[in-house]
């Protein structure tokens, strides 16, 4: 892929014409308890935010449902005027009820409020990047994203979207997906412990397609594994450095997105995803999926 110098982890990888680096940042723990309303420590989000850019990181993922709205108007605050370098990925297809789920919102008309609101919130004339999130809460549900992903298609077309991607998706979803429209990511649950898309992702890696794993490090459940423990200790590292550095080893075409709300843990993340693992390391950890 194309190269810019950085010295985070992984280097870079082409998302279509947009150049990224492999180690990025997911903005949903910047949210209240529960993704849904203000940081408690606002002040304290921003520097995460600002930390991240100084870090040298160009990848952001955000979604107008984490807050909701609240992550995208954090990143303006902190990082408006965005440097050059800097890519925003976002993702529609569902909202936030208040009991705090995440109920579908796939209509044509539906995501098509969402770019605009994505759009305003962000501060921009143009998404660098949106994601059609399908399935639900629990994970990826039969259906097809013809509907949606042609209403985004058409915003592509206005010049209102640079590019596409597809988020909690069966491979049949991806498959069709990517027969309507070029589709530059695939962003699903991936970790050392759910490795349920391991054809997927070589496929797509074949393609140049990129694949952006969520819940790197487990979600609100972190991973255990005396396997995952074992390693760590004799790397004398943390297991979540450990589970980072594996996904950059795992295939060029990964892309990561931790969250946190801490500036010390986005930094503990930067450098322990850069980890040399040995081939026994790997073997070993392979083995947990």
């Amino acid at each position: 892929m194309t190269s810019l110098p950085t010295s985070l982890p992984g280097g870079t990888w082409s998302l279509g014409d947009l150049t990224v680096t492999r180690f990025g940042y997911g903005a949903m723990q910047l949210a209240g308890p529960g993704v849904m309303g203000p940081p408690a420590d606002h002040d304290g989000a921003i520097a995460v935010l600002r930390e991240a850019v100084d870090l040298g990181i160009t990848h952001i993922d955000t979604s107008g449902a984490y807050g909701p709205r609240v992550t995208n108007r954090l990143i303006r605050e902190a990082l408006h005027p965005y440097p050059d370098s800097l890519r925003i990925a976002t993702k529609v297809g569902a909202i936030r009820d208040e009991q705090g789920g995440w109920p579908p919102a796939r209509t044509p008309e539906d995501v098509r409020r969402a770019v605009y609101e994505d759009l305003e919130t962000l501060g921009l004339d143009v998404l660098d990047l949106v994601n059609l999130r399908l399935g639900d809460a629990r994970g990826p549900q039969p259906g097809s994203p013809a509907e949606p992903l042609e209403a985004l298609v058409e915003l592509q077309r206005q010049g209102l979207i640079r590019h596409l991607g597809v988020s909690n998706a069966t491979a049949e979803q991806v498959a069709e997906a990517r027969a309507i429209a070029p589709i530059v990511c695939v962003q699903n649950m991936y970790n050392l412990a759910h490795r349920h898309d391991d054809k997927l992702i070589d496929e797509l890696a074949a393609d140049g397609v990129a694949y952006v794993p969520f819940f790197p490090l487990g979600g609100f459940t972190p991973l255990q594994s005396s396997a995952l423990s074992a390693v760590a200790a004799r790397l004398d590292a943390a297991p979540m450095s450990v589970a980072l550095a594996w996904l950059l080893h795992r295939s060029p075409n990964i892309l990561l997105i931790p969250g946190t709300s801490s500036v010390a843990h986005l930094r503990e993340n930067a450098a322990g995803a850069g980890l040399t693992l040995s081939a026994e390391d790997l073997a070993e950890l392979d083995a947990i999926g």
